[in-house]
C-alpha cells in the first residue's frame, strides 16, 4: 500500500523544468539603474554558464516555458549581490517560478556608499517589480496576483518592510548605547556612526502576497509594534549559532512580534552565512569568513532542507 502511495505522487507531482536565465538592468528613474538576474521556468537546453563565481545550469535567454508563473522577488544581506542565493533561486525556477534577484544599489559588494540608507530597499523591491510587471520581455507569462519576496539578513528586514513592517531606525541610538559590539551597531559606527532614519511610514507593497524571512537584520527598528501591518503569511528562518545576529534579538524578536504566528524554522548549528549558497573554491578564497561553517554542519544538505521547505511554503501561499 505505501508503495502504491509513492507510486501515484509521484505520478501526480509536476516535472522539475529547467531553468532559464536572464542578467538586465533594471530602470530606477532617477537613479543608477538596478542589475538583476531573472531565472525562469524554461524546455531550453542547459549548459554550464559562469554567473558571478558560480558555474550555474541554464539555458542563458532561453525561452520562458508556456503558461502563467507566480514571481518570487530575491532580496540579499548587506554587502551581497543578486547571485547569493542562486541555488534557491534555481529550486523555484525548476518549480515553475519566475524569479529575480537584484543587487541592491548602494549595498552590495562593489559600493558601500548607502549600506546605511536601509530603506531604500524596499522602494528598489518594487521598481524591480514595476519592470518585471510592464517591461520585462517575458512580462506576459507573469501571474501579478501570486508575488512572493524572500530577504536573508538586511534582506530579511526589506521584506518585512515591504511587507507592511513600520520601521523606526531613530532607535538604532538607544539600541547601540546599549549593544556596541552588536554586528550593526559596529556596521553603523564604522559608516560615520549616521544611519538614514526617515520618519517611520509603511512603505508596503501590497502585490507582495508571501514572504521568507531569513535571519533579519535591524529587528529593533521594529518593536515593539511595528510589525502589526504584516499580515501576509511569513516563514521565518533562525541560524541557532548565529553570531551576527544572535538571539533573541533578531529572529526570535521578529516571531513575538509577528500579528499571526509564522512558519518558524530553526536550523541546528548554523551560522549566519549558512542562508547563502554553499560555497565554492573561487568564493572561499574571495570571501573566506562566508566559507567558514562551524565543526559538523553540512551546508549543502541544509540547502536542500531550505530550498524544498521554501518551495512548499511558496506553493502553500501563493496558490
Amino acid at each position: 500500500m505505501i508503495r502504491l502511495v509513492l507510486v501515484l505522487l509521484l505520478a501526480c507531482a509536476p516535472a522539475a523544468r529547467a531553468a532559464g536565465f536572464q542578467q538586465l538592468m533594471a530602470p530606477d528613474p532617477g537613479r543608477p539603474a538596478i542589475e538583476i538576474g531573472v531565472w525562469y521556468p524554461s524546455a531550453d537546453a542547459v549548459s554550464g554558464q559562469p554567473i558571478e563565481l558560480f558555474q550555474q545550469a541554464v539555458a542563458r535567454d532561453g525561452r520562458i516555458a508556456a503558461g502563467r508563473h507566480p514571481m518570487v522577488v530575491i532580496s540579499h544581506g548587506q554587502g551581497g549581490s543578486f547571485g547569493g542565493h542562486y541555488d534557491t533561486a534555481l529550486a523555484l525556477a525548476a518549480a515553475g517560478y519566475v524569479v529575480v534577484a537584484l543587487t541592491h544599489t548602494g549595498d552590495n559588494w562593489r559600493d558601500q556608499s548607502g549600506v546605511l540608507n536601509i530603506m531604500d530597499r524596499p522602494r528598489q523591491i518594487s521598481r524591480v517589480i514595476d519592470y518585471m510587471l510592464a517591461a520585462w520581455p517575458g512580462r506576459d507569462s507573469i501571474d501579478a496576483g501570486r508575488i512572493g519576496l524572500f530577504g536573508f539578513s538586511a534582506g530579511g528586514f526589506t521584506a518585512l518592510a515591504s511587507a507592511g513592517g513600520i520601521a523606526d531606525l531613530a532607535k538604532s541610538t538607544p539600541y547601540c548605547a546599549a549593544h556596541p559590539a552588536q554586528f550593526t551597531c559596529k556596521l553603523i559606527e564604522s559608516h560615520g556612526g549616521g544611519i538614514a532614519a526617515p520618519a517611520p511610514v509603511s512603505v508596503r507593497d501590497a502585490r507582495i502576497k508571501a514572504i521568507v524571512v531569513a535571519a533579519p537584520a535591524a529587528a529593533f527598528a521594529f518593536m515593539p509594534d511595528g510589525l502589526r501591518g504584516v499580515t501576509v503569511p511569513v516563514q521565518l528562518w533562525r541560524a541557532d549559532a548565529d553570531q551576527i545576529l544572535p538571539a533573541p534579538d533578531y529572529a526570535d524578536a521578529v516571531r513575538a512580534a509577528l500579528p499571526a504566528p509564522p512558519d518558524f524554522q530553526t536550523v541546528p548549528n548554523a551560522g549566519h552565512f549558512d542562508f547563502l549558497a554553499p560555497c565554492n573554491d573561487a568564493l572561499a578564497r574571495a570571501v573566506p569568513a562566508i566559507c567558514q561553517d562551524l565543526p559538523g554542519f553540512d551546508r549543502a544538505a541544509f540547502h536542500q532542507r531550505l530550498n524544498a521547505a521554501v518551495v512548499a511554503f511558496f506553493n502553500q501561499t501563493l496558490k
